[in-house]
């Protein structure tokens, strides 16, 4: 079957990517709901995930996706691969993310994965671009303590952006990294290693409560 074919761009404040997703139930989505959850947020396609999940099958992983077709092709290939640890869903994660992971229980969300977002390139799009203050809220409030955020770009601006919004917050620490530490790359990753191209990546790491 052919890739399904969509929109490179969608404007994630548009009408219809303002309807609130229901919140995840992760009894339905996964076989065994007491794995350590991955969160890739903005997975396009899904494929980073589908190799991940059939390379580390002691995690379960969650996809989120804008583009509502995507997110149907993901989890169709999922099921055809037998996958009972991965489940895609349909989310405007600038707007809901916070929703869509309160039936997510405390402790269960241990990575989150923002790779290669759409950067919006003009200044008066800039506030439709994916990672905000509220996004890195909630993943503060869902991720277990020492849990990690694994974020990259090739876009340097952005890269700047995000992770300053991350350093904003002082209930993570940064703990940078050279490569990508997953033993799966993004398609957009290999694609931009081999035109020998500059990866901005970097990791966050939740603190204990203690220590906040």
């Amino acid at each position: 079957m052919p890739r399904v074919r969509v929109h490179q761009h969608v404007n994630p404040l548009a009408p219809y990517y303002r309807q609130a997703p229901q919140p995840i139930d992760v009894e339905a989505a996964f076989a065994d709901p007491d794995k350590p959850l991955l969160l890739d947020i903005g997975c396009a396609r899904g494929r980073f995930l589908l190799r991940m999940a059939e390379a580390e099958p002691a995690w379960n992983y969650l996809g989120v996706e804008i583009r509502e077709p995507l997110v149907e092709e993901a989890n169709r290939l999922a099921a055809e691969a037998g996958l009972d640890n991965l489940h895609y869903a349909f989310c405007n994660a600038m707007l809901w993310l916070d929703r869509l992971l309160d039936g997510i229980p405390q402790g269960m969300l241990q990575a989150v994965t923002v790779q290669f977002p759409d950067p919006w390139f003009k200044k008066k799009h800039a506030k439709r671009r994916m990672v905000n203050e509220e996004m890195v809220d909630t993943i503060a409030k869902h991720l277990a303590p020492g849990g990690r955020v694994f974020v990259q770009t090739d876009i340097e601006f952005l890269a700047d952006e995000m992770f300053s919004l991350f350093r904003a917050d002082d209930r993570f620490v940064e703990s940078p990294v050279e490569e990508n530490f997953f033993p799966v790359k993004t398609e957009r990753e290999k694609a931009v290693e081999d035109k020998d191209l500059p990866v901005y990546r970097t990791m966050f790491v939740l603190k204990n409560r203690k220590d906040l």
